[in-house]
């Protein structure tokens, strides 16, 4: 099953959660800046949403306060934003390449870094051909 689709929010309060681990909701209202700072009821209504979307859980309840914490991985939800990202581009990453190249946010390392898992997995597919 592929991970949810999460909005910017969603996002925010995943980011607390795998930064600090389980938290109730005033921790993770806390996590925002206090200026623009989401109302608790948001934070709330937006939790009911990713638990309903199985990114979150509740783990305990400690007096009135619910612990939260993060059964999506980071990594899961990175690798659905990339795919959501490379779909505007029909499946295509050259254009997302191309801009990052001109914005000077992929560095010479980056490429090299890439280049090098790209030769590993090539690798590791014809070790499984040939057994």
């Amino acid at each position: 099953m592929a991970p949810p689709r999460l909005s910017k929010l969603e996002l925010a309060i995943m980011e607390a959660l795998w930064n600090s681990g389980p938290l109730p909701v005033r921790e993770i209202q806390e996590n925002f800046p206090k200026k623009g700072r989401p109302a608790y009821t948001t934070i709330q209504t937006t939790i009911g949403r990713l638990e309903g979307k199985k990114a979150v859980a509740r783990i305990k309840k400690i007096g009135n306060a619910h612990i939260y914490e993060a059964t999506l991985s980071r990594n899961s939800a990175q690798r659905r934003l990339i795919d959501d990202l490379l779909a505007l581009f029909g499946g295509r990453s050259q254009p997302v390449m191309t801009h990052l190249i001109e914005a000077g946010k992929l560095s010479l390392e980056d490429v090299q870094q890439a280049e090098k898992l790209v030769r590993q997995m090539a690798e590791e597919k014809m070790a499984e051909k040939k057994t």
